[in-house]
């Protein structure tokens, strides 16, 4: 039986102004799933984004979430420089009532999930960039959201960090099966995490693709040299061609 959705845009546009950013799109996505979202520059990715997050409300059409326990990686890790590892993990908890205790619990948790049990001192400053967006991942996980919102949190990466860090999301995915839409630039990312794929065309953005990932979870890196993946990565980028 399919699991009731976690979200699901029904006939949502969105126009700012005079520009219409959106088309009417309805998705849905249930617990458990991994949805990568894949379209030219200023196609509305981000919007779908915000929109699904409640930071902005739709211009025609519904927005609907089963829950409001929500974690949204941005393209950047927004950590704060003057609190260590462990203190930017702990804020949200903070934000949300949790006592000192249960936050320390918590962050003991997510820390080893993300692999910075040993930097749980450390600030910002002496991270790497791949440790200060697992630091942002392991901020959101402290609530255990029901939905995950990543906007191209590994754009600014290199290669191997960027490979890295989509193999520990697909193990934190394996482990948690949280519902999440994950925007990305590039088809092999997008392939790679994804139970499912879809495309959107030029602004006004619509979904004029879908595409089925077959591998199970949690993948390894070494997927992305088989001939399949190849063919598939392929399709999708024809698509995203015709798309643009």
């Amino acid at each position: 039986m399919a699991l009731d959705p976690v979200i699901a845009f029904t006939e949502v546009t969105k126009s700012f102004g005079s520009i219409d950013a959106l088309d009417p799109i309805g998705l849905t996505i249930r617990k458990g799933e991994f949805v990568s979202l894949v379209g030219p520059s200023g196609c509305g990715k981000s919007t779908v984004l915000r929109l699904g997050s409640g930071l902005i409300e739709p211009t025609e059409g519904t927005v609907s979430r089963t829950s409001d326990n929500v974690g949204y990686i941005f393209q950047e890790p927004t950590l704060m420089p003057w609190r260590t590892v462990e203190q930017n993990v702990t804020f949200l908890g903070e934000l949300d009532g949790l006592g000192r205790q249960e936050a320390r619990r918590r962050a003991d948790e997510v820390l080893s999930l993300v692999g910075l049990e040993e930097f749980r001192d450390h600030y910002p400053l002496a991270l790497s960039g791949g440790m200060k967006m697992r630091t942002s991942i392991a901020r959101s996980l402290l609530l255990d959201p029901d939905l995950f919102l990543f906007d191209e949190p590994f754009g600014a990466l290199d290669q191997i960090s960027r490979a890295r860090l989509n193999a520990e999301l697909c193990a934190l995915f394996s482990e948690r099966r949280f519902a999440a839409l994950f925007v990305t630039h590039s088809v092999d990312e997008a392939v790679f995490l994804a139970s499912r794929l879809l495309v959107m065309s030029k602004r006004p953005g619509r979904l004029v693709a879908e595409f089925e990932i077959p591998y199970e979870f949690p993948r390894q890196p070494e997927i992305r040299y088989e001939p399949e993946f190849a063919v598939l990565a392929g399709q999708v980028a024809a698509a995203l061609a015709e798309a643009s």
